[in-house]
């Protein structure tokens, strides 16, 4: 088991060992090029016979775990853990080895992993509808919220991103224990229909549900003890703190659940003391929450206000039953005055709600080995056939209504790249204007309905593998900023007519995305950087977004008279020549100092002071954060950019300037800001910025699923990478790349006099 594996396969096989070589057969079609081993988890005798001969005809490494007598607890679970401990693939698929869960699919949901960077696949069962499933998200509001079927038995999990120590062998469930004990996995989701049990399978019973029903009450305290032990951990004297404050909130609300006790069981002489408590719990839990909210945990707090209230009222409410019949007995068992054994039990409880309000509703903590980047909040569903093939018509309807019109009155031809028709005007593209173009035009971008009227707890993007094919849905339904796409010949987009409102988000969240990896499937790259040229001599610039770029480049061709090509996206053949791309260039707050432009008319200053703010570097950076949230954020940009347009304007608006189609690269300048400096770059560090800065364009959502979803002919998400990287490596290799450093933006100075100096000296090529 010393061989470097890429999958592997962990079988429970206990009570079917009829299903060995059929189950070997059938994962023997799907591992394709990746290493595979597979581990048969027993928990038993009865299926090692049958693995090992198996195994002896197997194309790949079949191995055999039996969970030792002492430890077996007539459960899977202890099997499968012991097989995933086993295991030495850098993914793990765990499945059932009675052929419910299809084995051509167990390879295929690692690759799904792999390819879409995130920690955990889930096989999601169709439909998905189920008790289990109900209560789980119920015990677990917020951490199961994201996955539809957290009960599967069928996933694969990246293996150092998960910690198997945190797992309990008593568990009912593999998936729930690693999604609740692991709550930032970032996670994509493959839907399957399952297979149905043979007759005289076992199926669900009464003592089976008791025994769920028990792990989810175990899984509950357990985790509730490790979020209180993490709270009073973070700052003991803190902790006491909050207690007092909580105590003191407390009281606040025993007068109001008192005051409204007294008002409907004596004053009014008519409700009974039980029904009377009830109503008092909802008034005092209503009061309670609300200063609680605003006193004592003012900031920091986890989710949103709407899933902290219903945790809250959910804990008081539990609380009232415990409190409910210990009042009964008080009042009609003992005889105590109602209002005083109605205090009481209200004080008994106090510690309870207040540990479980601290590290349950309004904790944060995590154990420090989490996966530290955040849970993306969209849901991601891959959808890969196999056999037997499931009608992919039913499964994504929505991804074949028809366009309503054929007309495209926007046409753009970008040379060397693309032709592409819309029904939506693309202001990025205006210099690439050809209405001389037919309706055949390789993309073709319509307005239409996408998704249906039923609303969404949270966005949804989808990637059909076959035909290729990606969708994406929000919150609303239809009335949402969603979009399709189908990666065929040509290429069409269907934008909704929320989104198609805003021709910007079109562009920038979609058909650049679009536009990068067709340009590398034609040998060209779409580099985000700047371009000029002075004195004859090709020029690239490189920065981070919002650096100073288009300020040194709006400085170089009003002062130096350089000739313009582009200000953000270049186009960049593997023999050092580029292609301009003069996008109307974005006027973010640092860049006016280099506006001096008598074109704008007043309200247009005025105007663009505004519109420099929201769309500055702070401005992206919120709406980054905003992103990480369960909100609509497609629809939330969308609204935002056609509230506020974002300040664009073409470079010949700004100040005079000659736009020339090509060039010839000789510089490359990787500006930042600092300390006055400049040096060399290597070859492979010039590689690694260029590429990282690129990458820090497409930063805001879909675009980190919509990428690896993308194919292009015969072309998959890697090979255009790949091909990206060698178009980038061979025009890198003919020019010279430096970095220059600054503190007071002024890169437009010293690069005529470095470019003018190397001219001079003969030292460019």
């Amino acid at each position: 088991m010393n061989q470097e594996v890429d999958v592997s396969v962990v079988i429970p096989a206990r009570n079917a060992p009829q299903k060995v070589s059929e189950v070997l057969t059938r994962l023997g079609h799907s591992i394709g090029t990746s290493t595979v081993e597979i581990v048969f988890a027993v928990d038993g005798d009865d299926s090692t016979t049958a693995v090992r001969t198996s195994a002896e005809d197997a194309p790949f490494p079949v191995h055999l775990v039996q969970t030792p007598p002492g430890e077996r607890y007539g459960r899977p679970f202890a099997a499968v853990l012991a097989g995933m401990r086993a295991a030495q693939g850098r993914w793990i698929v765990v499945m059932d080895g009675d052929l419910r869960h299809p084995p051509e699919l167990a390879v295929p949901l690692a690759e799904v992993g792999r390819s879409r960077d995130v920690d955990l696949v889930i096989a999601t069962r169709a439909p998905v509808h189920n008790i289990k499933n109900a209560l789980a998200k119920a015990v677990f509001p917020r951490r199961l919220a994201q996955p539809t079927d957290p009960t599967s038995g069928f996933f694969a999990v990246r293996r150092d991103a998960v910690s198997l120590d945190r797992l309990r062998p008593g568990g009912f469930r593999v998936l729930m224990e690693l999604l609740v004990r692991h709550p930032r996995l970032r996670m994509a989701e493959v839907p399957y229909h399952p297979q149905a049990r043979e007759e005289g399978a076992r199926t669900g019973t009464l003592r089976r549900g008791f025994a769920f029903a028990w792990h989810m009450a175990r899984l509950r305290w357990s985790l509730l003890m490790q979020q209180t032990a993490r709270s009073a951990m973070t700052s003991p004297a803190a902790w006491v703190m909050r207690a007092v404050a909580f105590g003191l909130i407390g009281l606040s609300g025993l007068v109001v659940n008192t005051a409204v006790l007294w008002l409907l069981h004596l004053e009014l002489q008519q409700m009974h003391y039980l029904i009377a408590a009830v109503l008092a719990t909802e008034a005092s839990t209503s009061w309670l929450f609300a200063l609680t909210e605003l006193l004592l945990y003012r900031t920091g707090k986890p989710g949103t206000a709407r899933s902290r209230g219903v945790r809250f009222f959910l804990l008081n409410h539990l609380a009232l039953l415990l409190r409910l019949p210990l009042l009964a007995l008080l009042v009609d068992g003992v005889g105590i005055n109602v209002l005083v054994a109605n205090a009481f039990t209200l004080g008994l409880l106090f510690l309870v709600r207040f540990v479980v309000a601290d590290s349950a509703i309004y904790g944060r903590g995590e154990p420090a080995d989490s996966v530290e980047r955040p849970r993306e909040p969209m849901r991601v569903v891959v959808n890969i056939p196999y056999e037997p093939v499931v009608p992919l018509q039913r499964q994504n309807s929505h991804h074949h209504s028809p366009p309503p019109t054929r007309y495209l009155p926007f046409r753009y031809a970008i040379p060397g790249i693309v032709t592409i028709g819309s029904q939506v005007q693309l202001p990025e593209l205006e210099y690439f204007r050809s209405q001389w173009l037919g309706h055949d035009t390789e993309i073709q971008i319509r307005v239409g309905t996408v998704g249906d009227r039923r609303p969404l707890s949270r966005a949804v993007f989808t990637h059909l593998t076959t035909p290729p094919a990606i969708g994406y849905r929000e919150h609303l339904g239809r009335l949402g900023a969603n979009f399709r796409v189908g990666l065929g010949d040509p290429i069409t987009v269907v934008v909704s007519h929320a989104l198609a409102h805003s021709p910007h988000v079109v562009y920038t969240n979609i058909l650049e995305a679009l536009l990068r990896f067709v340009a590398v499937s034609r040998g060209v790259m779409l580099l985000h950087s700047a371009c000029v040229e002075l004195d004859g001599v090709g020029v690239l610039i490189s920065a981070r977004t919002d650096t100073g770029k288009t300020g040194t480049v709006l400085r170089l061709v009003r002062e130096h008279n350089a000739k313009f090509l582009s200000d953000d996206m270049t186009i960049l053949y593997p023999d050092g020549r580029v292609g301009c791309f003069p996008k109307p260039l974005t006027i973010s707050h640092h860049t006016l100092r280099a506006v001096q432009s008598h074109e704008l008319s007043p309200k247009e200053w005025r105007r663009l002071r505004l519109q420099s703010r929201l769309h500055s570097k702070e401005g992206r950076q919120f709406a980054l954060v905003l992103s990480q949230l369960n909100l609509p954020i497609m629809g939330v940009n969308a609204f935002t950019q056609r509230m506020v347009p974002p300040p664009k304007y073409t470079v010949d608006r700004l100040l005079p300037c000659e736009i020339i189609p090509e060039t010839k690269v000789s510089e490359l300048f990787v500006i930042e800001r600092g300390e006055f400096g400049t040096g060399a770059l290597a070859e492979a560090e010039a590689m690694a910025t260029l590429l990282a800065n690129t990458e820090d364009a497409y930063q805001f959502p879909p675009f980190r699923q919509l990428a690896p979803s993308i194919v292009v002919g015969e072309d998959d998400h890697a090979a255009l990478r790949r091909k990206e990287r060698l178009i980038l490596e061979s025009a890198i290799g003919r020019l010279r790349a430096r970095w220059l450093s600054t503190p007071d933006f002024t890169w437009a100075d010293l690069i005529p006099e470095l470019v003018g100096a190397e001219a001079s000296a003969g030292g460019w090529v």
